[in-house]
């Protein structure tokens, strides 16, 4: 690995190290979902759960883990979700495809229903979550290993955490807030010289965040 952070792989090309693994499944989400921008509501209800769940274990563990998730919460259709009731807890808890954590899995079902108000609200997720896209000048001028490292959490996170939990989402602190605003692409991480940092810096161009005119 380079001083900076990046691996460059058997196939030649630089990678972020976290991505640039063995494990095939974590290689693909780094070069094909982190970073890139994401509108579309159940996605981004799906990525804040699983955010959640993964408090205290690797993304990889949840990652091997999504499609049952996937399954087993209606494929994070939020609206689905804030109907389940004491009957899905025991189901859920039941099922060795997903976290039995049951903290966990009421929290999720809470956070439909305030999924459910903030987009009758905002008039959509998206809406509400890019208005914390952060400005250009309150971003790190180069993003290497160490300026990663120091991202765990910032002042926008922390205000996306706050307000979330003063609407009555849980397992939503800022460094779960700052983890989904890394892989929905309202920041761009990927390390300068890896070559995804590009595919998503240019996704992020032709994007319009909901609410701006989109």
């Amino acid at each position: 690995m380079s001083e900076h952070g990046l691996v460059t792989g058997e196939d030649g090309i630089a990678r972020c190290w976290w991505g640039a693994g063995g494990d095939p499944l974590y290689r693909d989400y780094h070069d094909h979902e982190w970073g890139r921008p994401v509108a579309d509501d159940v996605r981004l209800f799906e990525k804040i759960c699983l955010e959640g769940f993964q408090s205290g274990l690797s993304w990889l563990t949840i990652l091997k883990k999504r499609e049952n998730f996937r399954r087993a919460f209606a494929g994070f259709d939020f609206r689905v979700v804030a109907r389940f009731d004491d009957g899905d807890v025991a189901r859920l808890l039941g099922d060795a495809g997903i976290v039995r954590h049951r903290g966990k899995i009421v929290s999720t079902i809470n956070n439909a229903g305030r999924a459910v108000a903030l987009a009758e609200e905002f008039g959509s997720l998206a809406a509400w979550f890019w208005g914390f896209e952060p400005a250009a000048e309150a971003r790190p001028a180069r993003i290497d290993k160490a300026a990663l490292v120091s991202l765990a959490k910032t002042p926008t996170s922390a205000a996306m955490s706050k307000e979330l939990k003063r609407r009555g989402w849980s397992f939503v602190g800022p460094t779960t807030a700052y983890a989904f605003m890394q892989a929905m692409g309202l920041v761009n991480d990927h390390l300068e010289g890896c070559a995804f940092r590009e595919r998503a810096a240019k996704e992020r161009m032709i994007f319009t965040p909901p609410g701006d005119g989109g």
